[in-house]
């Protein structure tokens, strides 16, 4: 029988584990035998030594067996489910699961929540008054059934050793580590019964992973342990070379998500990315629930839901069966927004050459719309609402941001911040794809 210690060491100096070892570690974590400093030495060995694909599906499958599985065999209809590895303003979610579901899919969908410069689908949520995202297991089920998609956090039964894993993660600096983010994602999804998946890797200065290489890399490995464990799996790589769609922070995120799936002709966000990503991601989900032959065809039934408002339908209902209140979706005006609202403007003409997405992000926290560490708590109220996406002409003066702030938030260091991350070039550059490629 192997020690603490002796598999510590045996993956340091870069031996593959065994099953068997991986499982006794993770077991030992769940059950406290296996001290803090001892799963922090075995993170830092991963992160230097990495992990073999046979390795990973080992570990995914010990994190995955720490706690419950749902079993959602019961529930008529393709079980489909998609996931970001996140960026700013990446509000897709909040659309794309009632979409979905208003096209024949049920979607079971457990979220996170914000951490560092990268925004939560929960504390989105959350903005919306009464909005319940801490669902039983049967409430899971009997909203997922009754409406055809659910939208929760991880409960502390599912996958639990991934929440103590990643709090380390988070304070050792492993959290940038393929294996352990195959693990983690794939052990929640996997337990929350999904039978398809479509991951959405981002890719730019908004993303965790900042070059394309490494966001393949990460694809491919989750493509690779996916389908070693028996689940149906694809992935795209898409842009966070800047913000997506016009809005960043957690009510008025939900507000452009509401007016899209309303499809408000007078509304001043123009998301045609935001759009465009959700009717991709939603085909995707489609193909892959064999709802549609192919892509072309998913993406014409994705259009023609968002269009007869069968999408907004579905949200609605979503909305009224986790405890939300509805009166405050109609109109979304009545959503929180905090009371000081500061317009920037541009100090040059030019075009907008680059946005570094990710200092964006962190400007949102520093306005308290999102988290330095687990513990902290966020503002729903504050935000940024953008005029301006790379490529786009700018004059001297015209408006690029607003802001909106608490009263007594003092804004003169961001400023600066914020005009130093908007890059403002005198010729007009190439604009990244939307979406790169498909694994």
């Amino acid at each position: 029988m192997s020690t603490p210690s002796s598999i510590i060491q045996k993956k340091r100096d870069g031996k593959e584990l065994k099953k068997d070892e991986l499982r006794e570690f993770i077991q030992g974590i769940s059950s406290g035998e296996v001290a803090d400093y001892q799963a922090t030495a075995f993170l830092m060995a991963i992160y230097f030594q990495g992990m073999s694909l046979e390795e990973t599906v080992a570990l995914t499958e010990a994190m995955l067996e720490s706690g419950e599985r749902y079993d959602l065999s019961e529930i008529q209809g393709p079980k489909i489910d998609k996931h970001s590895t996140g960026g700013v303003g990446d509000k897709v979610s909040l659309i794309l699961a009632p979409l979905a579901a208003s096209c024949g899919l049920k979607v079971p969908m457990m979220s996170g929540r914000g951490l560092g410069h990268s925004g939560g689908t929960l504390d989105k949520l959350e903005s919306i008054p009464g909005f319940n995202v801490h669902l039983t297991r049967n409430e899971f089920t009997q909203v997922l059934n009754r409406v055809g998609c659910a939208m929760t956090g991880q409960t502390e039964k599912i996958a639990p050793i991934d929440k103590k894993l990643y709090a380390l993660r988070d304070v050792t600096g492993t959290v940038e580590c393929v294996p352990l983010i195959t693990a983690s994602i794939l052990s929640k999804k996997l337990a929350e019964g999904t039978e398809g998946l479509v991951l959405d890797v981002k890719v730019g200065s908004g993303a965790f992973m900042k070059t394309h290489q490494q966001a393949r890399k990460l694809a491919q490995s989750l493509i690779q342990v996916a389908k070693k464990m028996k689940l149906p799996c694809r992935a795209i790589l898409t842009s966070m070379n800047q913000p997506l769609g016009y809005a960043v922070g957690n009510a008025v995120e939900v507000r452009e998500s509401i007016e899209i799936l309303k499809n408000e002709k007078t509304s001043e966000f123009c998301s045609a990315d935001l759009k465009e990503l959700t009717i991709h991601l939603c085909a995707q989900m489609l193909c892959l629930g064999k709802v549609v032959r192919n892509l072309t065809e998913g993406r014409k039934l994705a259009h023609s839901h968002l269009a007869d408002g069968s999408a907004w339908k579905v949200f609605q209902k979503l909305v009224d069966a986790q405890g939300g209140n509805l009166s405050k979706v109609h109109p979304t005006h009545s959503l929180p927004l905090a009371p000081q609202q500061v317009t920037w403007k541009a100090k040059k003409r030019g075009y907008i050459g680059r946005m570094n997405t990710e200092e964006l992000g962190k400007i949102l926290i520093d306005l308290g719309g999102g988290r330095k560490k687990v513990s902290d708590t966020i503002d729903a109220a504050v935000g940024m609402v953008f005029y301006k996406k790379l490529g786009n002409k700018v004059q001297i003066g015209e408006p690029l941001i607003t802001l909106y702030a608490q009263e007594k938030t003092d804004l003169s260091s961001l400023e600066p911040r914020f005009q130093q991350a908007i890059a403002i070039s005198g010729t007009r550059k190439s604009v990244p794809k939307l979406i790169f490629e498909q694994i």
